[in-house]
């Protein structure tokens, strides 16, 4: 029952934190049932079939607060889907010892860049363009689906990014398309992991406990999406990733490393991490002081989820 608690509380934590992001979801989840010993492929298709429910809801939650470019969820959502089954029907040909380190690396180098991306650039502001093209969005979503079935999550933190150093979609409408469309992924995922391991290597209870942790949250992540720091959640989170994985990769059969060397890891990596979070605070701070400046200057006319102030583009652009 503790258990069960507590992957609740995970499962509402990390949707939290992608419906705020756009991403992590199935990075943080996935990264709690390796750690506790979970086969990776059940671990992946534990994440991706509650991901069909919390997908869902956030979808309607961003759709209702307005945050959906339905044109970006279908252009990237389908090949999404394609990338996402064959990423389900590898993994599950792979043996355990060949798969937990290899999903360990793919889950440590989603962290790495989490964390480094939020520490130093935030959630940039986007100056809106053109309309994405499907030559761009079809192999971004390919590799974003693969890398997140094989991953156990990724369809954010590749996704994401992508998108929003296009340059061409506002961040909100950014996150809230990457969101919509995981649907697609997750439903397409979990029938390759259904027909690649079957049912009897998913445990229903904790896909059930991931559910409710996250459609609880989803609203909640829709509304907060313009109001909480991203800065400071993505260095948190991407820390604690990279920390797990690690945590993962060094008591794993390909490395083994002694105890005092797994404790050198852990700290140093605790430093970091925390230096991470204490300046991505100081430089929300510094961008939000800035914009208030403006504010009262006259100069800004409206307020973006990012730690990145935005003018008005009337005034700076001809």
């Amino acid at each position: 029952m503790r258990q069960l608690l507590l992957l609740s509380l995970v499962g509402l934590g990390a949707q939290l934190v992608d419906g705020s992001l756009g991403m992590a979801y199935g990075v943080t989840s996935t990264t709690l049932l390796l750690a506790i010993g979970t086969n990776p492929a059940a671990a992946s298709a534990t994440v991706h079939l509650a991901e069909i429910g919390t997908t869902l809801m956030s979808g309607a939650a961003h759709w209702k607060f307005g945050n959906v470019d339905w044109a970006v969820v279908a252009k990237i959502g389908i090949p999404g889907a394609v990338g996402a089954f064959l990423g389900a029907t590898f993994l599950s040909n792979l043996s355990t010892e060949v798969a937990a380190p290899l999903m360990a690396i793919i889950l440590l180098s989603l962290g790495v860049y989490v964390l480094a991306r939020f520490t130093a650039l935030g959630l940039p502001t986007s100056r809106l363009g053109t309309p994405l093209r499907k030559r761009f969005l079809g192999p971004l979503g390919l590799v974003a689906g693969f890398v997140d079935a094989t991953g156990g999550g990724g369809w954010g933190p590749v996704g994401t990014p992508a998108i929003l150093a296009s340059g061409r979609l506002e961040p909100r409408k950014t996150i809230g398309s990457i969101d919509t469309s995981e649907f697609l992924v997750a439903v397409a995922a979990s029938v390759g992991f259904v027909l690649g391991i079957g049912s009897a290597g998913v445990n229903y209870a904790w896909v059930a406990a991931l559910l409710i942790g996250g459609v609880i949250a989803a609203p909640v992540a829709a509304w907060l999406v313009r109001h909480i720091p991203p800065r400071v959640l993505g260095a948190a989170v991407g820390g604690l990733i990279v920390l797990t994985n690690t945590r993962t990769l060094l008591r794993s059969d390909w490395i083994d490393a002694p105890d005092g060397i797994r404790a050198v890891f852990y700290v140093v990596i605790s430093v970091i991490w925390a230096g991470a979070v204490a300046y991505s605070f100081s430089q929300h701070r510094r961008h939000r002081d800035g914009e208030r400046r403006l504010v009262a200057a006259g100069q800004v006319t409206d307020h973006s989820p990012s730690d990145t102030p935005r003018r008005d583009s009337g005034a700076t652009d001809s």
